[in-house]
């Protein structure tokens, strides 16, 4: 069996405020903004309501010269993480093959 992580890996929105944002001093509209995206999206981003999509992704890798790879990484993490902690009931019961 796979060995399951403990703890909980970090939503890349809050990442993105605490490392790029709080360390520039840019507010949800100024960064709304510069990303060209809407103040809404962007606050449910870093509050950790919705996923790091491909285009998220791909703004915050312009705007910062990062790797867009990497923030799909930590939201892939932490999908995996969510998905170990939380199986549906249709997943716990396969079987799995013989050996």
């Amino acid at each position: 069996m796979a060995n399951i992580r403990k703890r909980k890996p970090v939503h890349p929105g809050k990442l993105f405020k605490l490392d790029v944002m709080d360390e520039l001093g840019l507010s949800i509209t100024e960064t709304a903004r510069r990303l060209d995206i809407s103040r809404k999206h962007l606050s449910a981003f870093v509050n950790e309501k919705v996923p790091c999509s491909a285009e998220m992704a791909q703004r915050i890798a312009r705007a910062t010269g990062t790797i867009m790879q990497s923030w799909l990484n930590m939201q892939a993490s932490l999908d995996v993480w969510e998905a170990e902690q939380n199986p549906s009931k249709d997943i716990v019961k396969i079987e799995p093959f013989a050996a």
